[in-house]
């Protein structure tokens, strides 16, 4: 059994702004730094490796959190949004109507235009967590974690998760044979 500790990334004018960022580089919020620079992981993440999305906001989270070392990974990666990212989901929504509708009740199967699906977004982190061997902090980001959710729960991302995860916690699973459970969601 190897632990895996998830943590979003802090806050980005964009994510502020209810904007999806998706593989756009964006940087951490002013706002958002200085709290970072106070954290104190959770005690179940000390010893942890830590490795973080190659994105800047993932980077620059890791580096405030004591970790400016951290491993990159590229598996780690957000969601593809395509052609919607820098977009709002509300708008979306509006615009496309039933599109949207349809496309959101494929759960899993989900595809923003020119993007990627969250079962895509499974395929790679799965392939990643596969090679764990030690416990380990990933630094990364919302879709990252609702599947990493998904596959623990056996949710199919329709409908609502079947749990409310605090985006600003650590979310605690142990693997065995490839396969995330959940152990201490929400830890401050």
């Amino acid at each position: 059994m190897t632990r895996l500790a998830l943590l979003r990334h802090a806050a980005t004018a964009w994510s502020a702004a209810g904007r999806i960022q998706g593989r756009a580089d964006i940087p951490l919020s002013e706002d958002a730094r200085a709290p970072l620079r106070a954290r104190a992981l959770p005690p179940d993440c000390r010893g942890m490796q830590v490795v973080t999305s190659p994105l800047a906001r993932c980077v620059e989270t890791a580096a405030l959190l004591g970790a400016p070392q951290a491993l990159r990974e590229p598996r780690l990666a957000e969601m593809h949004w395509g052609a919607w990212e820098g977009r709002r989901l509300e708008d979306l929504r509006r615009e496309l109507g039933a599109a949207m509708r349809e496309n959101e009740a494929r759960g899993l199967d989900f595809r923003p235009e020119q993007g990627e699906s969250p079962r895509e977004v499974l395929k790679r982190v799965t392939q990643w967590i596969e090679e764990l061997t030690m416990p380990t902090l990933a630094i990364t980001h919302r879709g990252v974690i609702r599947v990493v959710l998904a596959e623990a729960t056996g949710w199919d991302m329709t409908g609502k998760p079947p749990v409310k995860l605090d985006w600003d916690c650590v979310h605690l699973f142990h693997v065995e044979a490839g396969r995330p459970r959940i152990d201490k969601l929400n830890l401050k």
